[in-house]
């Protein structure tokens, strides 16, 4: 029963990997653009939630939407200012400069919040409520979690396929120039992608911020799951990238089951093995 229990709750831990993961999946895999900001602009924006909610008396959704919209925003300018100078064929500018930005963040952090572990208040009761499915208990956030996910997959990849926004983007990122030619804006998709990009990671910050507790330092964590599970489901596969975290979270609990210490490696030598047998991801294409 362990190992069923096991199973049930690496997929509802997916559903928070997902979230990390979308955003990454259409900057990186997409775009080809490597945000190393990705996991502190999710710390960052848990931390403006947690301390709105508090300053405010506000609930954990109304923090939601307005995460949401503050993480679109954030993400329009964080393209304008920072990537749309460095964005090119070539991933190493990008890379650098979202490294020195990410090093920036986490300071400022500190600075702000210190390095205490904080939670998002007035979600104690929804946090901790349970329902009885057969001989296993299940946890009604991680359920909203997992299917908050979902359809924030399928609306994302149903947008890149039939969207006039997600053909303009494929368009740009296979060739920018000739999206150009047909009156593509390369550099206007992209921000309105990286809006969208990081839009996603405010819904990341509410339920991590109500599952657990986050710090300043917590960024580069949440990066690697991101990035991971973008590797094993596919670059380039907005489902890929939901596959992959469904198997990063389904190791990580498995390997919890066998040794408490075993969880975050299991997950990372699934990484790997994946990585070793079939680099181009479970969905993706040779």
């Amino acid at each position: 029963m362990q190992w069923l229990d096991g199973l049930v709750q690496g997929i509802l831990l997916g559903g928070l990997y997902a979230q990390y993961a979308l955003g990454m999946a259409l900057m990186f895999g997409v775009m080809r653009i490597v945000n190393i900001t990705h996991g502190d602009l999710m710390i960052l924006l848990a931390l403006i939630g947690i301390s709105l909610a508090a300053t405010f008396s506000l609930g954990p959704w109304t923090v939601l939407v307005i995460l949401v919209a503050l993480g679109a925003v954030l993400g329009l300018l964080l393209q304008r200012v920072v990537l749309n100078r460095v964005v090119g064929s070539d991933p190493l500018p990008s890379l650098i400069a979202t490294f020195g930005l990410s090093v920036a963040l986490q300071n400022a952090m500190l600075q702000v919040w210190s390095a205490d572990t904080r939670s998002l208040g007035g979600a104690s009761d929804i946090a901790q409520a349970s329902v009885q499915v057969g001989p296993l208990f299940v946890g009604v956030l991680p359920v909203i979690v997992l299917v908050t996910a979902t359809v924030l997959t399928g609306g994302l990849d149903a947008a890149l396929r039939y969207s006039k926004f997600g053909r303009s983007l494929r368009a740009a990122a296979a060739d920018v120039d000739a999206a150009a030619m047909t009156g593509v804006n390369p550099k206007r998709v992209y921000a309105g992608a990286t809006a969208v990009a990081v839009a996603i990671l405010g819904f990341a910050a509410v339920f991590q911020s109500m599952r657990a507790t986050v710090a300043p330092a917590d960024g580069p964590f949440q990066l690697i799951y991101a990035f991971e599970a973008v590797i094993i489901g596919g670059m380039g596969s907005i489902w890929g990238a939901f596959i992959g975290a469904m198997v990063l979270g389904v190791s990580q609990s498995v390997g919890f089951r066998i040794d408490p210490g075993f969880g975050i490696l299991a997950g990372h030598l699934v990484f790997l093995i994946v990585l070793a047998l079939r680099p181009q991801g479970l969905l993706g294409k040779e």
